[in-house]
């Protein structure tokens, strides 16, 4: 099981970056399981808003509609967690520090935020990092 932040999903479902691909890959064959919640796809699709996304969103020749539908195929939506043992000083980041902490999963993010928090996390049996663990 995983959390995927909102960047990773964007690198995964829009721009296709080269790093995300083995995710891409163990999703895709049900290998890895990625949980998520209905506040993160709310806020996918708020970024997929943003006057610096739609352009990109243009450029590969994709609709946030698109990117939401993939979404929806590859996550897997649980319950709103219940507040983690630990705060995140970004309160958007919360959420998934909630779920990874409910699930004691790895958790991917290039949030500084997040990856501050990675030995307090760790306490909590989430492993946080940048990339797909090999």
């Amino acid at each position: 099981m995983i959390v995927l932040d909102t960047n990773i999903v964007l690198d995964l479902l829009l721009f296709h970056d080269p790093a995300a691909k083995p995710l891409g890959t163990a999703l895709e064959s049900r290998s890895l399981q990625w949980l998520a919640t209905i506040a993160m796809r709310e806020e996918l699709q708020r970024v997929l808003g943003y006057r610096q996304i739609v352009p990109r969103l243009a450029h590969y020749q994709r609709s946030a509609e698109e990117v939401l539908a993939e979404f929806d195929r590859l996550a897997r939506l649980h319950a709103v967690s219940l507040k983690a043992g630990v705060t995140c000083a970004d309160p958007d980041d919360q959420k998934f520090i909630d779920l990874a902490v409910a699930y004691r999963t790895t958790l991917l993010s290039k949030d500084r935020a997040v990856l501050c928090m990675a030995k307090r996390l760790h306490a909590h049996g989430v492993r946080v990092a940048s990339v797909l663990p090999l």
